[in-house]
């Protein structure tokens, strides 16, 4: 097979090392699509946890702010109960949102895996010539 490879006119060298070289960049192009996708999945998700964190503390504002309207309106033990709810659901919006605003800190956009092979086709291409 090596003899035949060295047989071989320098057109026809260019002419594979064009047609690998094509397929080799489609081929990026379809990783770099995959896996951008699923860096922005994970995004989403951690977004639509800041998104219910946001609104359950919302809804601990209101339950907070009932309670003190109660409260003012008639010193009854109604207030207490209302307090610990909007207290509580406070709480657990706050641990939400945090816990969805780490998460995207945490996340690393850069198609990484793109990049590196990208790094090795330059490699092999230079060898080629």
């Amino acid at each position: 097979m090596q003899t035949v490879r060295n047989n071989r006119s320098l057109g026809e060298l260019f002419s594979d090392l064009s047609r690998e070289t094509s397929t080799l960049v489609r081929q990026e192009v379809k990783l770099a699509q995959t896996e951008m996708t699923t860096k922005v999945s994970q995004v989403g998700k951690d977004a639509g946890m800041v998104a219910a964190g946001g609104a359950l503390a919302y809804a601990g504002l209101l339950a907070i702010m009932a309670a003190v309207i109660v409260l003012l309106a008639s010193v009854i033990p109604l207030w207490v109960s209302a307090l610990i709810v909007g207290l509580v659901v406070a709480a657990v919006g706050a641990f939400l949102a945090k816990r969805g605003l780490d998460a995207l800190k945490e996340q690393d956009m850069k198609p990484t895996q793109t990049i590196q092979t990208l790094k090795e086709d330059v490699e092999w291409v230079q060898r080629q010539i």
